[in-house]
């Protein structure tokens, strides 16, 4: 296939009037469409307004899909522990199905080709069936939670490292290495230290296996853990062994000089979720300084009911403009820095080699958008309407592998509104018994 339009290459690279050869779930070639038409003109051809890689969620809950609003307006801890996780501890495997192939209906639809997502501690396998059908690309895991948690999600130790175990056999490397596993943690306050342990000897023992959990989110968080065990977040994680290169913390806002440096140190991976940091009120990561000592930052929308959307190029404006309210400088975080952490440290943080950028011998992981719209007109910068301009909802073209997956509204081979209507009436059968009291002005 011939993909031709406006060719964002990369953070540093624009075509106009280029074009991406695809061959099987392969880049072919980039470059000058005309060339590239009489080189192959056998190729079917298709034109978009911009093209695009596929974005990267690099922290997302897809299984939290079902609670879109539930809990608005509250701080992080009252909205884990009286609503979201509630939630999920109701959820039975039909619930989890519907609410996984939502959220990675959603992330095709709005331009994410890949997800870094973490899950919940029951049913973990739906989600990997959702993602094997629907056709993203995914590493994902089943969450771990052995303290401190509600009825239905703490488990006993070895029986919740032995069902990861038990997962990795199953699908680490599933649909042709597409979907991928990563050890997944919940976060250092519901989890013992022979359980944080056991996910890094589990890492260890098979190949590729990431781990995946949130870090340092809020000042609660880090207080608890801090209280427990003597040592802040990042310090605790890293003396269990939950750092380094296979490592992927979300949020990472609250850190001291130490911590910075075990991060730059050890390679760990960060993903930075702002939309979510700023609705609970969390605080502002140090992206720029995590930036400058060369740690590798990603971008992640976290879970619909601390975000309300999985749009990832809201998360990228977000991103830029709370960088530089934060430094109260307009050249922090400008937007080459945003779509390389939405696209290459996001490949990085997923453990994804080759995708990120439209280049030969990479993923075919192409998105194709419109400007077609009043608030486009005009567009003199490409890179810069794609990262303060875009919507998830001008992408009218997802490529995964290859492998066309949502083309002008359609999702091929899935019927949304039977996914939609499915998840609607999970959700408010699995709020109803999990108690979860919604909003009066939603009723």
């Amino acid at each position: 296939m011939l993909i031709a339009g406006t060719v964002i290459v990369d953070s540093e690279t624009v075509i106009e009037d280029g074009a991406v050869i695809v061959d099987a779930d392969r880049v072919a070639a980039v470059g000058d469409a005309s060339e590239l038409r009489e080189t192959y003109p056998d190729h079917e051809s298709r034109t978009f307004d911009l093209v695009a890689p596929g974005l990267v969620g690099g922290h997302i809950h897809s299984v939290q899909s079902l609670g879109r609003g539930i809990a608005d307006d509250k701080p992080l801890l009252d909205w884990l522990f009286d609503a979201v996780l509630p939630m999920e501890s109701a959820m039975d495997a039909d619930a989890m199905r519907a609410a996984a192939t939502l959220g990675y209906l959603e992330c095709l639809e709005s331009g994410t080709t890949t997800v870094l997502d973490h899950l919940s501690v029951n049913h973990a396998s739906e989600a990997f069936e959702a993602a094997i059908d629907t056709g993203i690309r995914a590493r994902l895991g089943k969450v771990l939670m052995d303290r401190s948690s509600p009825d239905g999600l703490e488990e006993d130790t070895a029986t919740g490292l032995a069902e990861t175990e038990s997962l990795i056999r199953e699908y680490h490397g599933a649909a042709n290495g597409r979907v991928r596993y990563a050890v997944t943690p919940r976060f250092a306050v519901t989890c013992t230290e022979a359980c944080l342990r056991g996910c890094r000897e589990l890492a260890d023992a098979y190949d590729g296996v990431r781990i995946h959990t949130h870090a340092s989110e809020n000042v609660d968080e880090i207080e608890t853990v801090e209280a427990d065990t003597g040592m802040r977040n990042v310090r605790w994680l890293d003396e269990v062994g939950l750092t380094g290169p296979d490592v992927t913390l979300a949020h990472c806002v609250h850190t001291d000089e130490r911590e910075r440096e075990i991060l730059a140190e050890s390679g760990t991976v960060v993903t930075h979720c702002p939309s979510s940091n700023m609705k609970l009120g969390s605080g502002t990561a140090p992206i720029h300084d995590y930036l400058e000592r060369g740690i590798t930052v990603a971008l992640g929308n976290d879970g619909p009911p601390c975000n309300n959307t999985l749009d990832p190029f809201t998360e990228m404006r977000q991103a830029s403009l709370l960088g530089k309210v934060d430094a109260r400088d307009p050249t922090r975080l400008p937007a080459e820095s945003v779509l390389e952490m939405a696209t290459i440290g996001g490949a990085r943080a997923a453990g994804f080699d080759r995708i990120g950028r439209l280049e030969p011998g990479y993923r075919a992981d192409v998105i194709g958008l419109t400007t077609d719209r009043t608030r486009a007109t005009p567009v003199h910068d490409p890179l810069s309407h794609l990262v303060y301009a875009a919507h998830g909802d001008d992408v009218v073209f997802s490529m995964v592998d290859g492998a066309i997956r949502y083309d002008d509204g359609e999702h091929v081979g899935i019927d949304v509104e039977t996914v939609r209507s499915r998840a609607t009436r999970h959700a408010e059968r699995v709020l109803e018994e999990a108690g979860v009291e919604l909003p009066a002005r939603g009723r």
